[in-house]
Protein backbone atom coordinates (compact mmCIF):
# COMPACT_ATOMS: atom_id res chain seq x y z
CA UNK A 1 0.00 0.00 0.00
CA UNK A 2 1.50 3.52 -1.34
CA UNK A 3 0.89 5.61 2.26
CA UNK A 4 1.82 9.09 2.94
CA UNK A 5 2.66 10.34 6.07
CA UNK A 6 2.00 13.74 6.79
CA UNK A 7 3.79 16.02 10.21
CA UNK A 8 5.18 19.11 10.97
CA UNK A 9 7.90 17.01 12.58
CA UNK A 10 10.00 13.71 12.58
CA UNK A 11 12.57 12.59 14.66
CA UNK A 12 15.81 12.64 14.06
CA UNK A 13 15.37 15.85 12.43
CA UNK A 14 13.08 17.91 14.55
CA UNK A 15 11.28 17.31 17.72
CA UNK A 16 9.44 19.21 20.10
CA UNK A 17 7.28 16.41 21.97
CA UNK A 18 6.16 12.82 21.57
CA UNK A 19 4.84 13.54 17.85
CA UNK A 20 8.32 13.41 16.40
CA UNK A 21 9.07 10.20 17.71
CA UNK A 22 5.88 8.49 16.47
CA UNK A 23 6.30 10.10 13.16
CA UNK A 24 9.86 8.90 12.91
CA UNK A 25 8.89 5.54 13.86
CA UNK A 26 6.01 4.78 11.77
CA UNK A 27 7.32 4.62 8.51
CA UNK A 28 10.22 3.01 9.13
CA UNK A 29 7.78 0.33 10.45
CA UNK A 30 5.65 0.55 7.58
CA UNK A 31 8.05 0.04 5.33
CA UNK A 32 9.75 -3.20 7.35
CA UNK A 33 6.81 -4.76 6.79
CA UNK A 34 6.58 -4.02 2.98
CA UNK A 35 4.21 -0.76 2.66
CA UNK A 36 5.27 1.76 0.13
CA UNK A 37 5.24 4.85 2.97
CA UNK A 38 6.75 8.22 2.76
CA UNK A 39 6.76 11.39 4.51
CA UNK A 40 5.64 14.93 3.42
CA UNK A 41 6.61 17.97 5.71
CA UNK A 42 6.90 21.63 5.93
CA UNK A 43 10.34 23.22 4.90
CA UNK A 44 11.69 24.53 8.40
CA UNK A 45 15.25 24.74 8.24
CA UNK A 46 16.51 21.93 10.45
CA UNK A 47 14.45 19.81 7.81
CA UNK A 48 15.83 20.56 4.80
CA UNK A 49 19.39 20.45 6.12
CA UNK A 50 18.70 16.67 7.42
CA UNK A 51 17.01 15.81 3.97
CA UNK A 52 19.53 14.35 1.80
CA UNK A 53 19.32 14.87 -2.24
CA UNK A 54 16.53 17.17 -2.35
CA UNK A 55 15.40 17.85 -6.00
CA UNK A 56 12.26 19.81 -7.61
CA UNK A 57 9.11 17.70 -8.28
CA UNK A 58 6.63 20.18 -9.04
CA UNK A 59 5.30 23.76 -8.15
CA UNK A 60 1.57 23.87 -7.01
CA UNK A 61 -0.53 27.14 -6.05
CA UNK A 62 -1.86 27.65 -2.47
CA UNK A 63 -5.29 28.63 -1.77
CA UNK A 64 -4.62 32.12 -1.31
CA UNK A 65 -2.85 32.45 -4.76
CA UNK A 66 1.30 32.14 -4.00
CA UNK A 67 3.48 30.03 -5.43
CA UNK A 68 5.19 27.19 -4.14
CA UNK A 69 7.64 24.31 -4.51
CA UNK A 70 7.95 20.75 -3.56
CA UNK A 71 10.92 18.90 -3.26
CA UNK A 72 11.67 14.95 -2.79
CA UNK A 73 14.61 13.81 -1.12
CA UNK A 74 15.19 10.43 2.01
CA UNK A 75 16.30 10.96 5.39
CA UNK A 76 18.94 8.62 6.25
CA UNK A 77 18.60 6.01 9.60
CA UNK A 78 21.08 4.17 11.27
CA UNK A 79 20.33 0.42 10.78
CA UNK A 80 17.50 1.19 8.85
CA UNK A 81 16.43 2.13 5.03
CA UNK A 82 16.26 5.73 4.45
CA UNK A 83 13.26 7.59 4.93
CA UNK A 84 11.48 8.93 1.10
CA UNK A 85 10.29 12.25 2.24
CA UNK A 86 8.30 15.25 0.62
CA UNK A 87 9.77 18.56 1.56
CA UNK A 88 7.30 22.15 0.94
CA UNK A 89 9.81 24.58 -0.37
CA UNK A 90 8.08 27.73 1.40
CA UNK A 91 10.82 30.00 2.77
CA UNK A 92 8.57 32.73 3.29
CA UNK A 93 6.28 30.64 5.56
CA UNK A 94 9.11 28.17 6.90
CA UNK A 95 12.53 29.38 7.44
CA UNK A 96 12.27 31.73 10.51
CA UNK A 97 13.59 31.92 13.89
CA UNK A 98 11.76 30.80 17.24
CA UNK A 99 10.03 27.29 17.49
CA UNK A 100 8.06 25.41 14.71
CA UNK A 101 5.07 27.34 16.01
CA UNK A 102 5.74 30.34 17.51
CA UNK A 103 8.07 33.07 17.43
CA UNK A 104 11.52 34.20 19.72
CA UNK A 105 9.43 35.65 21.68
CA UNK A 106 7.10 32.22 22.10
CA UNK A 107 4.10 33.96 20.55
CA UNK A 108 2.33 32.02 17.96
CA UNK A 109 3.35 33.08 14.09
CA UNK A 110 0.23 35.23 12.97
CA UNK A 111 -0.28 33.67 9.51
CA UNK A 112 -0.06 30.03 11.31
CA UNK A 113 -3.35 29.59 9.79
CA UNK A 114 -1.34 29.43 6.40
CA UNK A 115 1.73 27.88 7.76
CA UNK A 116 -0.08 24.70 8.35
CA UNK A 117 -3.02 25.34 5.72
CA UNK A 118 -0.30 24.26 3.15
CA UNK A 119 0.60 21.27 5.04
CA UNK A 120 -2.61 19.95 4.53
CA UNK A 121 -2.96 21.52 1.11
CA UNK A 122 -0.10 20.14 -0.40
CA UNK A 123 -0.93 16.45 1.19
CA UNK A 124 -3.99 16.81 -0.75
CA UNK A 125 -2.31 17.85 -4.51
CA UNK A 126 0.08 14.55 -3.73
CA UNK A 127 -3.13 12.36 -3.61
CA UNK A 128 -4.39 14.00 -6.52
CA UNK A 129 -1.27 13.28 -8.39
CA UNK A 130 1.17 16.34 -8.32
CA UNK A 131 3.95 13.73 -8.20
CA UNK A 132 3.69 12.05 -11.47
CA UNK A 133 5.54 9.48 -10.13
CA UNK A 134 3.94 8.12 -7.11
CA UNK A 135 0.18 8.87 -5.65
CA UNK A 136 -0.81 7.74 -2.18
CA UNK A 137 -3.35 4.95 -1.75
CA UNK A 138 -3.52 6.92 2.31
CA UNK A 139 -2.82 10.03 3.52
CA UNK A 140 -2.19 9.72 7.26
CA UNK A 141 -2.17 13.11 8.98
CA UNK A 142 -1.22 13.97 13.05
CA UNK A 143 -2.02 16.84 15.00
CA UNK A 144 -3.80 20.16 13.89
CA UNK A 145 -1.23 20.81 11.79
CA UNK A 146 -1.74 18.32 9.24
CA UNK A 147 -5.84 18.39 9.83
CA UNK A 148 -6.71 20.07 6.80
CA UNK A 149 -5.65 17.12 4.84
CA UNK A 150 -8.66 14.86 5.43
CA UNK A 151 -11.48 18.27 4.51
CA UNK A 152 -9.50 18.75 1.65
CA UNK A 153 -9.27 15.24 0.14
CA UNK A 154 -12.90 14.96 1.49
CA UNK A 155 -14.29 18.02 -0.68
CA UNK A 156 -11.61 16.77 -3.92
CA UNK A 157 -13.81 13.67 -3.64
CA UNK A 158 -16.74 14.78 -3.44
CA UNK A 159 -16.05 16.74 -6.62
CA UNK A 160 -15.16 13.77 -8.42
CA UNK A 161 -11.60 13.29 -7.96
CA UNK A 162 -9.92 9.76 -7.29
CA UNK A 163 -10.74 8.16 -3.99
CA UNK A 164 -7.70 8.57 -1.55
CA UNK A 165 -8.10 7.10 2.22
CA UNK A 166 -7.58 9.13 5.01
CA UNK A 167 -6.64 8.64 8.58
CA UNK A 168 -5.85 11.20 11.06
CA UNK A 169 -4.06 10.18 14.51
CA UNK A 170 -4.31 12.78 18.21
CA UNK A 171 -1.76 12.96 19.91
CA UNK A 172 -2.28 15.72 22.26
CA UNK A 173 -6.24 17.25 21.89
CA UNK A 174 -5.47 20.02 23.61
CA UNK A 175 -3.65 21.80 20.82
CA UNK A 176 -6.41 22.02 18.18
CA UNK A 177 -5.10 25.07 15.93
CA UNK A 178 -8.09 27.78 16.25
CA UNK A 179 -8.16 30.42 14.25
CA UNK A 180 -10.72 33.69 13.63
CA UNK A 181 -12.93 32.96 11.24
CA UNK A 182 -12.34 35.40 8.81
CA UNK A 183 -8.94 33.02 8.03
CA UNK A 184 -11.36 30.34 6.30
CA UNK A 185 -11.70 32.51 3.08
CA UNK A 186 -7.36 31.57 3.13
CA UNK A 187 -8.05 28.08 2.92
CA UNK A 188 -9.18 26.94 -0.42
CA UNK A 189 -12.51 24.78 1.47
CA UNK A 190 -15.79 25.44 -0.08
CA UNK A 191 -18.46 27.22 2.39
CA UNK A 192 -20.29 24.34 3.45
CA UNK A 193 -16.47 23.20 5.55
CA UNK A 194 -17.36 26.08 8.32
CA UNK A 195 -20.18 24.86 9.90
CA UNK A 196 -20.93 23.13 13.34
CA UNK A 197 -20.39 19.31 10.76
CA UNK A 198 -17.11 20.89 9.81
CA UNK A 199 -14.57 23.39 11.02
CA UNK A 200 -17.12 25.93 12.72
CA UNK A 201 -16.06 26.10 16.18
CA UNK A 202 -17.57 28.26 18.50
CA UNK A 203 -17.86 30.62 15.72
CA UNK A 204 -13.98 29.95 14.79
CA UNK A 205 -12.00 28.00 12.66
CA UNK A 206 -10.74 24.50 14.20
CA UNK A 207 -8.48 22.65 12.12
CA UNK A 208 -8.43 19.51 14.62
CA UNK A 209 -12.53 19.60 14.60
CA UNK A 210 -11.49 19.59 10.54
CA UNK A 211 -9.33 16.56 10.92
CA UNK A 212 -11.91 14.90 13.65
CA UNK A 213 -14.86 15.35 11.09
CA UNK A 214 -13.79 14.72 7.75
CA UNK A 215 -11.21 11.59 8.20
CA UNK A 216 -12.23 8.29 6.82
CA UNK A 217 -10.58 6.81 10.46
CA UNK A 218 -9.53 8.65 13.42
CA UNK A 219 -6.92 6.92 16.36
CA UNK A 220 -5.20 8.16 18.72
CA UNK A 221 -2.20 6.98 21.06
CA UNK A 222 -3.55 4.47 23.26
CA UNK A 223 -6.94 2.71 23.92
CA UNK A 224 -7.45 4.51 27.21
CA UNK A 225 -6.81 7.75 25.65
CA UNK A 226 -9.38 7.49 22.94
CA UNK A 227 -11.72 6.74 25.80
CA UNK A 228 -11.03 9.54 27.62
CA UNK A 229 -11.23 11.98 24.60
CA UNK A 230 -15.14 11.22 24.46
CA UNK A 231 -15.37 12.39 27.83
CA UNK A 232 -16.59 16.10 28.78
CA UNK A 233 -13.61 16.18 31.52
CA UNK A 234 -10.97 15.09 28.97
CA UNK A 235 -12.69 15.92 25.21
CA UNK A 236 -11.13 19.64 25.20
CA UNK A 237 -14.83 21.01 23.95
CA UNK A 238 -14.64 18.02 21.35
CA UNK A 239 -16.29 15.37 23.18
CA UNK A 240 -19.07 14.90 21.36
CA UNK A 241 -18.15 14.97 18.05
CA UNK A 242 -15.59 11.99 19.06
CA UNK A 243 -18.36 10.19 20.72
CA UNK A 244 -20.38 10.74 17.38
CA UNK A 245 -17.61 8.82 15.45
CA UNK A 246 -16.40 6.35 17.83
CA UNK A 247 -17.18 3.66 15.62
CA UNK A 248 -14.33 4.89 13.54
CA UNK A 249 -12.02 5.87 16.41
CA UNK A 250 -9.13 3.56 17.86
CA UNK A 251 -6.62 3.35 20.23
CA UNK A 252 -3.32 2.25 19.26
CA UNK A 253 -0.75 2.09 22.02
CA UNK A 254 2.48 3.97 21.03
CA UNK A 255 5.25 2.19 21.59
CA UNK A 256 9.53 2.39 21.59
CA UNK A 257 11.94 2.54 19.46
CA UNK A 258 14.43 0.25 21.39
CA UNK A 259 16.89 1.13 18.94
CA UNK A 260 16.59 4.34 20.34
CA UNK A 261 15.58 3.99 24.00
CA UNK A 262 17.71 1.06 24.72
CA UNK A 263 19.37 0.51 28.28
CA UNK A 264 22.19 -1.81 26.96
CA UNK A 265 25.05 1.36 27.17
CA UNK A 266 24.26 1.57 30.52
CA UNK A 267 23.05 -2.20 31.29
CA UNK A 268 25.88 -2.21 34.21
CA UNK A 269 25.10 0.78 36.14
CA UNK A 270 21.12 -0.46 36.09
CA UNK A 271 22.18 -3.76 37.49
CA UNK A 272 24.37 -2.11 40.34
CA UNK A 273 22.34 0.72 41.13
CA UNK A 274 18.87 -1.42 41.43
CA UNK A 275 19.66 -3.56 44.24
CA UNK A 276 21.61 -0.89 47.10
CA UNK A 277 22.56 -3.73 49.54
CA UNK A 278 25.99 -4.43 50.92
CA UNK A 279 26.85 -6.88 48.87
CA UNK A 280 26.73 -4.51 45.24
CA UNK A 281 28.75 -2.27 46.45
CA UNK A 282 31.67 -3.59 44.30
CA UNK A 283 29.25 -3.97 41.37
CA UNK A 284 28.19 0.11 42.02
CA UNK A 285 32.16 1.17 42.33
CA UNK A 286 32.64 -0.99 38.79
CA UNK A 287 29.59 0.80 36.95
CA UNK A 288 30.91 4.38 38.26
CA UNK A 289 33.56 4.02 34.73
CA UNK A 290 30.62 3.15 32.77
CA UNK A 291 28.55 6.35 34.05
CA UNK A 292 31.56 9.06 33.66
CA UNK A 293 32.09 7.77 29.97
CA UNK A 294 28.52 7.69 28.64
CA UNK A 295 27.20 10.14 30.89
CA UNK A 296 30.53 12.65 31.28
CA UNK A 297 29.83 11.94 35.00
CA UNK A 298 33.29 12.67 36.87
CA UNK A 299 34.62 9.59 37.98
CA UNK A 300 35.57 10.78 41.97
CA UNK A 301 36.86 8.21 44.13
CA UNK A 302 33.70 6.23 45.47
CA UNK A 303 32.96 5.85 49.24
CA UNK A 304 29.62 4.36 50.79
CA UNK A 305 27.44 6.54 50.92
CA UNK A 306 23.39 6.49 51.10
CA UNK A 307 23.34 8.62 47.79
CA UNK A 308 25.37 6.81 45.81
Amino acid sequence: MRILQVSAELFPLLKTGGLADIAGALPIALMAEGQDARVLLPGFPAIVAGVRELAPVAEFTAPWGERFGLRAGHIAIAGAPPIPVYVIDAPALYDRPGNPYEDPARQPYADNHRRFALLGWAAAQLAQGLDPTWQPEVVHAHDWHAALAPAYIAFARQAGRPRVGSVFTVHNLAYQGIFAPWHFAELGLPSPAFHINGLEYHGQVSFMKGGLYFADRLTTVSPTYALEIQTPEQGCGLDGLLRQRSGVLSGILNAVDDKVWSPAPTLRWCRAITRPRADTWPARRAARPCCSTSWAWPNAPTRRSSSW
